[in-house]
C-alpha cells in the first residue's frame, strides 16, 4: 500500500518477523524506517495514515543498533596514520568495508605520529553521516603522543611528547587544530595534563586515559576534570594492585561524581585480554564496557608485514606485533568478532553484548539521543 505523501515522498520500509533490541531486551516487534530514521508506528498510522511501501521478512533474525567503533586505526590496507595525498578516500574505503561487520559509525584513530602527519591528515578527515555508501565518521580519535614512555606499547618513542609549554599550546602545536576531533587519549600523570583535560572537555572533546603509569588518585583527578573513558583497559597501564589499583580502579572508585559514568574500552579479540580479566571488568562495571577493535591496516588482509603509523607490524596468526618483537600492536579483529567473543568469554546476555558495541559508545560520545538504540526518531544506521 502506498504511504501518505503529505509528510514525505520517501518510501517507508517495514521490517517484520524480527526481534529488535529496545530498552535492554529483545522484543518481537516490527521496525519502521523512513529516510534513515526509525518511525513511531502509532504516529505513522493515526497521524499520517501512512503504510509501508516495502516489507522485509527478517525470518526471526535480530535487529540491533549499528555498532560504533571508537578505536580503529585502519583496515583493508588503509592506515589512518599514514599521510597520503587522499586520506579521505582511504577513510571512505574503510567506512564502506566495515558495514559488513555491523559498524555504522566510527572514530578513525591516529596513533603517535610526527606533527607533520597530523597537520596533513586531520584537515582531510571530516565528520559525516553514514549510509549505504559507508559508516559515518563521528570524529577522529587521537591516541598519543601525550602518553607515558614506560607504557608506550607500539607507539614510536621518538615522537612522544610532554606538555612543555603548559598544556593546550603544546597540543595545538602538535595537532595543528582540533576540528573534527572527537577524542584524545593521554596520560593523566604528565605535568599540566589536568588543565588540558579540562580544556578539551570544555571544547566538547572526549578525553580518554591510557598508555599511562597513573595511580588511582591521578586518574580520579582527571575524571573530576572531565575525562570519561579508559583506552583499552588493562593494556598499556599499570597492572591492578590492591594498595593502588591505578587506572583500573576507576571502575569501582567512589570519587567519580554521582552524575558521571566512566566508560572503558575492551579489545575482546581473545588475545589482548584474558577471559578472566574481561569477566572481572564486566562484572565490576557492566554499564561502562565499550567494545573496540583497535584494528590496524592488516584487518581483512592475509598474514605478513603491514604498517601502523611509523611502525612496521607483523601479523602472525591472529596476533599483530611490532616487527621483530612480541609487543602487541592493535588487532586484526572485526567488531562482530569482538561481540561474539565478548558474549562467549563473559557469559553475558546477547543484549549486553550488543549494547557494549552500540549503546555504550553512543553514551560515551554523548550521541545516545540518536545513535546506539532503536528508539523512535533515532538513526536507523
Amino acid at each position: 500500500m502506498p504511504s501518505n505523501k503529505s509528510v514525505s515522498d520517501a518510501p517507508i520500509t517495514q521490517f517484520i518477523n524480527c526481534r529488535i533490541l529496545r530498552e535492554q531486551r529483545l522484543q518481537r516487534e516490527d521496525l519502521w524506517v523512513r529516510e534513515g530514521r526509525i518511525l513511531d508506528p502509532e504516529k505513522l498510522f493515526f497521524d499520517e495514515q501512512g503504510y509501508a511501501d516495502k516489507r522485509v521478512d527478517c525470518e526471526g533474525s535480530i535487529i540491533a543498533p549499528g555498532f560504533i567503533d571508537v578505536q580503529i586505526n585502519g583496515g583493508y590496507g588503509i592506515d589512518f596514520s599514514q599521510a597520503s595525498e587522499d586520506v579521505s578516500a582511504g577513510v571512505s574505503f574503510v567506512a564502506k568495508k566495515i558495514l559488513q561487520h555491523g559498524v555504522t559509525s566510527f572514530c578513525p584513530t591516529l596513533v603517535t605520529s610526527p606533527p607533520a602527519v597530523y597537520h596533513k591528515v586531520l584537515p582531510q578527515v571530516k565528520v559525516q553521516d553514514g549510509g549505504h555508501h559507508g559508516a559515518g565518521v563521528l570524529g577522529v580519535h587521537l591516541e598519543g603522543p601525550f602518553i607515558s614512555l614506560e607504557k608506550k606499547g607500539a607507539h614510536p618513542e621518538q615522537y612522544l611528547r610532554t606538555f612543555q609549554s603548559g598544556g593546550m599550546n603544546d597540543l595545538l602545536e602538535v595537532y595543528g587544530g582540533l576540528d573534527n576531533v572527537a577524542m584524545v587519549t593521554l596520560a593523566p600523570e604528565l605535568a599540566s595534563s589536568q588543565s588540558v583535560v579540562r580544556d578539551l572537555c570544555q571544547r566538547g572533546i572526549t578525553v580518554s586515559l591510557g598508555h599511562s603509569v597513573a595511580n588511582l588518585s591521578q586518574a580520579e583527578e582527571a575524571v573530576q576534570h572531565g575525562a570519561s573513558f579508559i583506552t583499552h583497559l588493562f593494556n598499556a597501564m599499570l597492572p591492578f594492585h590492591h594498595r593502588d589499583p591505578g587506572i583500573v580502579g576507576l571502575l569501582t572508585s567512589d570519587q567519580v561524581p554521582a552524575d558521571r559514568t566512566v566508560y572503558y574500552g575492551m579489545i575482546a579479540d581473545g588475545i589482548h585480554t584474558n577471559p578472566a580479566a574481561l569477566r572481572i571488568a564486566h562484572r565490576a562495571h557492566p554499564s561502562g564496557l565499550v567494545l573496540v577493535t583497535d584494528a590496524i591496516a592488516a584487518m581483512g588482509l592475509p598474514p605478513g608485514r603491514h604498517t601502523l603509523g611509523q611502525q612496521v607490524i607483523e601479523i602472525q596468526g591472529l596476533h599483530a606485533y611490532v616487527a621483530g618483537t612480541k609487543t602487541l600492536s592493535g588487532s586484526i579483529a572485526t567488531m562482530d568478532m569482538c561481540v561474539r567473543h565478548f558474549k562467549q568469554a563473559s557469559g553475558c546476555s546477547v543484549e549486553e553484548a550488543l549494547e557494549a558495541a552500540s549503546l555504550h559508545p553512543a553514551q560515551l560520545l554523548g550521541l545516545s539521543h540518536k545513535k546506539g538504540n532503536l528508539d523512535y526518531g533515532s538513526d536507523a544506521a
